[in-house]
């Protein structure tokens, strides 16, 4: 099952937009019902100013109850475009002595002098009603005036629609804000991640805190200080596997001497040669193990220092190293070629002759008896190139990002350590150096490529 991490970004944008979001709809609530109320208030008052407009031509006199509504007065009372208007005037039986029939009834209420609102309906249709009630000598007469809804619900639906708008885009731009604002925020965070990433192998330099945020500061110090450990260890590391590798040569390479004198003196012992020529395999094998292992100590970037940089011509240094790869290749009866012209680069000469070998006794390492390698060395499109070429069997394509890494090796049948091409990597990289590695003609064997820049 997989396991779900965390993410600062994740958790601040749930725990500011939900809350903002929820802000944002109680505000819009409250603001609608602000706007509508008042909206609401200013039709019942128009409707209050008709009833009192209508009241003001009612007459009671004797117990009799009539209004003095002319034709023009009634016309005025019910012009209205958008809603239907009705009214009544009823004395004091509750009669409608003025108004149109079927005028809903009054609601009872205590409140006199004064216009009451309430809902009813009028001919199947919603209205709101003003009614007010006045006392007389003999009872209680009422005027009430009522309209149909539809202006209303016209307003009331152009606000709620207006407030929806407003409050959609009032959200988008706060969501925009918050999004921009954690962005923002965490923007020292993708800094130091890409200030962590750019750094190639072995670059354990302190981290510049300079600028950072006040937060990020502590976590900046614990990574200064864990990669200083990390330093140290790294650096007592590459010192004890340099002295190793260094004690372990001298008396390695004196005892392959003497394993060569008693196997000149009993050549005529077949069983006891042959023992000989077994141990002193073993002992080439573990010189050549130490030997890797002191250059792979020298070649790590930690170590790499721009003062030791010289200038050199490479094709001297493949010279200074060829006879002990032809004696290697004649043991295997290898036709191993050069075509050395002039190289001119700068480098470390011990790091590059460690290149040099590694690359060199990778290929005849691997290559099978009766091949041939070839070892060139030119100057080529503002760069100097070294390039390795053997006919052996190849290196299959899911195997070409894997040869580099330490301790990997293509082929378990051939005796190595798989440190070489792991060298050959650091040291190149080191000087600046691309490494390339390609099928050899007619897709047979083995290229290698190092392309160094080339030396004004």
């Amino acid at each position: 099952m997989p396991i779900l991490h965390s993410s600062i970004r994740r958790d601040l944008l749930k725990w500011l937009i939900a809350p903002l979001l929820l802000i944002n709809l109680v505000a819009a609530g409250v603001t609608y019902w602000l706007a509508w109320l008042p909206a609401q208030h200013a039709f019942d008052q128009n409707l209050m100013d008709s009833t009192w407009g209508l009241y003001a031509q009612v007459r009671h006199r004797q117990e009799k109850t009539t209004a003095e509504l002319t034709q023009q007065a009634e016309q005025i009372l019910r012009s209205n475009h958008s809603d239907t208007t009705f009214f009544a005037v009823r004395n004091t039986s509750g009669q409608i002595v003025v108004g149109d029939k079927g005028f809903p009834p009054l609601p009872e209420s205590d409140v006199f002098e004064r216009p009451i609102n309430y809902d009813a309906e009028m001919r199947g249709e919603p209205v709101r009603i003003a009614a007010l009630q006045v006392r007389v000598k003999n009872g209680v007469i009422s005027v009430a005036v009522a309209e149909t809804v539809r202006k209303r619900n016209r307003a009331h639906y152009t606000i709620l629609l207006s407030f929806l708008a407003l409050d959609g885009v009032i959200t988008f731009v706060s969501i925009s804000a918050v999004l921009f604002a954690v962005r923002r925020g965490l923007r020292p965070l993708k800094t130091l991640q890409r200030n962590l990433e750019q750094r190639g192998h072995g670059k354990l330099g302190a981290i510049d805190g300079a600028g950072s945020p006040v937060e990020l500061q502590p976590l900046i110090v614990a990574m200064n200080e864990l990669m200083e450990r990390i330093s140290k260890g790294e650096q007592a590391q590459q010192n004890f596997l340099a002295d190793v590798a260094h004690q372990l040569r001298t008396p390695l390479t004196g005892l392959k001497l003497q394993l060569e004198l008693l196997h000149d003196k009993h050549q005529d012992q077949p069983d006891t040669a042959r023992s000989l020529e077994m141990m002193n395999s073993s002992v080439e094998r573990m010189i050549r193990q130490s030997r890797q292992l002191l250059a792979l100590a020298r070649s790590e970037p930690g170590l790499f220092e721009q003062r030791k940089l010289e200038d050199l011509s490479l094709d001297k240094l493949v010279e200074e190293s060829v006879q002990h790869f032809i004696e290697e290749a004649d043991k295997k009866q290898i036709d191993l070629g050069f075509d050395l012209r002039q190289g001119r680069m700068r480098g470390d000469r011990f790091l590059l002759r460690d290149l040099i070998d590694n690359l060199i006794d990778n290929a005849v390492r691997y290559s099978p008896p009766h091949s041939t390698v070839t070892v060139r060395c030119q100057e080529e499109q503002g760069a100097t190139l070294l390039a390795v070429e053997d006919s052996g069997p190849g290196i299959a394509p899911e195997h070409r990002e894997l040869i580099f890494d330490r301790f990997y090796r293509a082929n378990d049948k051939v005796s190595g350590s798989g440190l070489g091409l792991a060298i050959v990597r650091e040291i190149a990289h080191d000087h600046g150096a691309v490494i390339s590695l390609d099928c050899g003609d007619e897709g047979q064997g083995t290229v290698f490529t190092v392309r160094f820049p080339l030396a004004a």
